[in-house]
């Protein structure tokens, strides 16, 4: 995807943000900008990455690789060579934890005071909540349903009803009475990073040239049938992991919709004169990744049957995490003009990194239900049935319509939720 890659407009100097930066998908979309900002920027533009991860000593091991992969990169391509790579690649870890508010708001504003904006926010961290497998339900529809078992998983067993710690102390928890629970998948994939990206819109809408782009990691598990708006945290399901999945693309997709537009402008509050960050969503296909409990025999069983679900047919079983990478780096370096004409052409799209029988990497997009491939009723663009789960069915109105209520309800107790807590957090600090 290197050589699709424009500039990120006639800013020469470029802030990324990705959470969650010190393994996994995190740790792959990092290397991977390093790497096609090297290999599609001159040597008179900057990429400043700043990462974050839960404490110093994750920060400072992943740093330590990042330099280790930033010289190999560097030797490989021998790119550069009289101008020193640190002169273009600049590293910066943050701490933060997304299950401790007080952590989000600490973040937020050192952040605000050490950068002049924020080009793009790769909404990365998180975790599955998982506990393991139920086997017999794995072994039979693995045996009798292989690949699109593999694809959309439905034998993973996950908590139910888990919350964060006390997020505010006792003294102000009282005078509520009791604290609200806040679900502990829920807050680690999408409400600390709706709270961080709250904060953070100064930087966001900074830039001079383009809209700052915030970048929503999605999965292929975010499955209709897992998500409630009455129980928008996930605390009564026992699908917490793809619940909060299924609630990130109803939030990305629908953020520009007329229903939405009071919630998303109160969440994306812009200074006058300059332009509102703009919402993706991409997912990263199905890659071998630590996010499930196994054993480590199991994991190379597991990475089998990725390589060969892809073997046979599966666009999606990227395996590696680099290779899953592609799609949310296309959408942090690629062009404005590149995204807008592909969103206008077609709607917008979730975003997908998927792969072919021989592992050539692409961007592809992704059939949601309840938005088809781009939110437009008879739009003509029919996915080949190895792309879309099997009880997906072509968007009719009836399903658009009821997508963009879906949307307006999400936001709206999402920005409920979002000032109950500031003002509880406030309340605390005073």
């Amino acid at each position: 995807m290197a050589g699709q890659h424009g500039d990120v407009g006639e800013d020469v100097h470029s802030y990324v943000l990705v959470t969650g930066a010190n393994g996994g998908l995190g740790y792959a979309i990092c290397c991977r900008l390093i790497d096609e900002f090297i290999l599609t920027r001159s040597s008179f533009h900057s990429l400043r990455l700043i990462i974050t991860t839960r404490d110093r000593t994750k920060s400072h091991d992943t740093i330590a690789r990042l330099k280790d992969h930033i010289f190999r990169t560097r030797k490989q391509h021998k790119v550069h060579e009289k101008t020193p790579l640190v002169a273009k690649i600049y590293l910066q870890a943050e701490q933060a934890d997304l299950c401790r508010l007080q952590s989000v708001q600490a973040l937020s504003r050192k952040l605000l005071h050490s950068l002049p904006k924020l080009d793009t926010i790769i909404l990365n961290a998180g975790h599955g909540g998982f506990t393991g497998l139920d086997w017999p339900l794995a072994t039979w529809t693995i045996l009798t349903n292989f690949p699109h078992s593999v694809t959309y998983p439905t034998f993973k067993t996950s908590e139910t009803a888990t919350t964060t710690a006390p997020q505010v102390s006792r003294v102000v928890a009282s005078d509520a009475k009791e604290e609200p629970p806040l679900g502990d998948v829920f807050c680690s994939n999408i409400f600390g990073h709706y709270m961080l990206v709250h904060a953070v819109v100064p930087l966001l809408s900074n830039s001079s040239t383009t809209p700052g782009r915030i970048v929503w990691i999605s999965s292929l598990e975010a499955y209709e049938s897992t998500f409630s708006s009455s129980d928008i945290q996930g605390l009564q399901s026992p699908s917490a992991y793809e619940s909060s999945k299924r609630l990130t693309d109803i939030l990305a997709l629908s953020s520009t919709l007329p229903a939405t537009r009071p919630s998303v402008q109160a969440f994306l509050p812009t200074p006058s004169g300059h332009r509102p960050p703009k919402q993706y969503v991409t997912h990263p296909g199905i890659c071998a990744t630590n996010i499930l409990p196994l054993h480590w025999l199991l994991v190379y069983v597991m990475t089998a049957a990725f390589y060969l679900a892809r073997w046979v047919g599966s666009p999606w079983h990227t395996v590696s995490a680099y290779t899953g990478a592609c799609a949310p780096v296309w959408l942090a370096l690629s062009s404005q003009e590149e995204l807008d004409a592909a969103e206008e052409k077609d709607g917008a799209g979730k975003w997908g990194s998927g792969v072919n029988s021989q592992g050539e990497e692409r961007v592809m997009r992704t059939e949601v239900q309840g938005w088809g491939v781009g939110g437009k009723v008879g739009d003509n663009i029919s996915l080949p049935s190895n792309r879309r789960p099997r009880e997906v069915v072509d968007l009719n109105e009836k399903d658009r319509e009821g997508f963009e209520v879906l949307g307006r309800e999400c936001w709206q107790s999402m920005e409920r939720l979002r000032e109950q807590w500031e003002n509880l957090l406030t309340a605390d600090d005073d």
